[in-house]
């Protein structure tokens, strides 16, 4: 299981740039409480993976720092990090003919100086029944689904038990059920986590903070319903967004649409109650 302390996260001034000078992430700065969830959002080529990267320690700010509960990230030896922090990247591929038990059993490396054979054992045990992987743990990774390879790579950076939990677009090509099952999943574990997100709706009901990025630069750092406003919206994803109320439970759910709608058809509280209107719920 993660440590669930979590870990606090302060991003200081930093700052990347390539060595030809390219400015990949302009100086920005935010904190982030220790349990807390950050989604970074932006366009394609906002500098979400890169700031995703600094956090993980892969690279070295070229201006400012980070610190993980007040300790600069550099300062912390490359071990002592993976005991602290694990990363689900974008590319994360393993070989297919990998048993899913044998493959969760890597994340444990980062603990064999700390833990006996048995403890690590129930580690791969504990986030195996976690993922809801036990049933699976003896087939091969090449004879999972997309979600059940994706639960597995999350198993894996589990199994380093991490207090951060960094995760570069962890919902890309999965259905719409797998990747509800996965957010309500790392919503669950009580640790810091921080995600990549592509897809804005899913945001306001995981993230306790967004950060919006547009070229490199930090527009907004905010709760998601100030974060994501129609104004930030439109001026970083060119898109019209609405908060209409759950059907059910009354809360906000972002819309988005490439167009506003035509003035004639009334109000914005007239186009929420028409859309209640014609709503109606199947039941299987």
């Amino acid at each position: 299981m993660p440590d669930p302390s979590g870990i606090a996260l302060d991003v200081c001034n930093a700052s990347f740039r390539t060595p030809h000078g390219t400015a990949l992430i302009r100086p920005l700065s935010l904190s982030l409480a220790a349990g807390q969830r950050m989604a970074i959002v932006g366009p394609n080529g906002a500098g979400k993976s890169t700031l995703l990267r600094l956090l993980a320690g892969l690279l070295v700010p070229s201006s400012g720092h980070i610190l993980l509960n007040r300790q600069r990230l550099q300062d912390i030896a490359p071990l002592a990090r993976a005991r602290k922090v694990a990363i689900l990247g974008q590319a994360d591929h393993a070989d297919a003919r990998l048993r899913v038990h044998d493959y969760v059993a890597l994340g444990c490396l980062p603990l064999r100086q700390t833990h006996a054979a048995a403890q690590l054992q129930d580690v791969v045990t504990e986030v195996l029944a976690l993922c809801n992987l036990t049933a699976l743990a003896p087939r091969s990774l090449g004879s999972l689904s997309g979600g059940e390879r994706q639960r597995a790579h999350l198993a894996r950076a589990l199994a380093q038990r991490p207090q951060l939990l960094l995760l570069d677009e962890p919902t890309n090509h999965l259905d719409p059920r797998a990747t509800a099952d996965l957010l309500s999943l790392v919503r669950g574990l009580g640790i810091t986590v921080v995600a990549v997100l592509h897809n804005l709706p899913l945001v306001p009901p995981w993230a306790d903070q967004v950060a919006v990025l547009k070229a490199g630069a930090l527009v907004r750092f905010e709760p998601p319903e100030l974060a994501l406003n129609p104004v930030t919206v439109h001026q970083v994803f060119a898109m019209h967004s609405y908060y209409l109320p759950h059907p059910h439970t009354a809360q906000p759910m972002l819309v988005l649409d490439t167009k506003p709608p035509e003035p004639a058809l009334g109000s914005a509280l007239q186009h929420r109650n028409s859309f209640f209107n014609h709503y109606e719920e199947s039941t299987p």
